[in-house]
């Protein structure tokens, strides 16, 4: 068996049921299995009735939801084709509420890829699972080294988040590449500032002196993807 990643709660779970993951075990009350019975007959054996007292023992929620479900992680080769699109690259992104806010927002915008380094936050933690609201199950994310994707794909343009970047509204953005964006208090590491063709920034009026790598890449992601 292939290791799991736990999904907690209705929604969750249901979009779990409507994606392309394969499902080891959903753990119910009686109730919500009788509620979804029809959605839950290709999964049938592995549905497993339990009492409150039993769904909170394999929780990590305070308070306990309908439902748990636990999916096979998936593996996806490294040896992929050219992004037919943009795609978010991450560098060393660690907090898992941003990495899922990240994940949720390729998602939003129509991205089927992203690509982490080794050291990014795991994208299967339970609360990078519950930030992501369901599009973890919808993106194909690649842990790799980052130097070796941009080098293997290098036809692709490499527009990386800095403070001392181009103003992003007046960069002319080409149909497919990446957006390359940073740790949350270091930004993009030195080795991999080299790999991008077209620097980039989100200008400022007021006086703060970074945004979080998240509500950036949301920016950012907008303007690209969308013009």
């Amino acid at each position: 068996m292939n290791a799991a990643f736990v999904v907690e709660g209705d929604k969750m779970v249901l979009e779990l049921l409507e994606s392309d993951m394969k499902i080891q075990a959903i753990y119910a009350l009686e109730p919500w299995i009788q509620k979804h019975h029809s959605v839950l007959q290709s999964v049938s054996e592995v549905v497993f009735a339990v009492n409150e007292k039993a769904l909170k023992s394999i929780s990590n929620l305070d308070t306990p939801n309908q439902v748990v479900a636990l999916a096979a992680i998936p593996s996806f080769s490294e040896d992929l084709p050219a992004p037919s699109q943009f795609a978010f690259v991450l560098d060393n992104v660690q907090n898992p509420g941003n990495l899922g806010t990240i994940i949720r927002t390729a998602d939003w915008l129509g991205m089927n890829q992203l690509f982490c380094s080794p050291t990014c936050a795991d994208a299967f933690n339970p609360k990078v699972v519950q930030a992501s609201m369901g599009s973890l199950f919808r993106l194909q994310i690649v842990y790799t080294d980052l130097p070796t994707l941009f080098k293997r794909f290098e036809a692709l343009p490499v527009y990386g988040a800095l403070l001392n970047g181009n103003n992003l509204f007046s960069t002319q953005f080409e149909k497919k590449g990446f957006i390359l964006m940073g740790n949350e208090g270091q930004g993009i590491s030195d080795d991999l500032q080299s790999h991008i063709t077209h620097p980039i920034t989100i200008p400022k009026r007021g006086k703060a002196e970074s945004l979080n790598v998240a509500i950036a890449a949301s920016i950012i992601g907008s303007v690209v993807v969308l013009g």
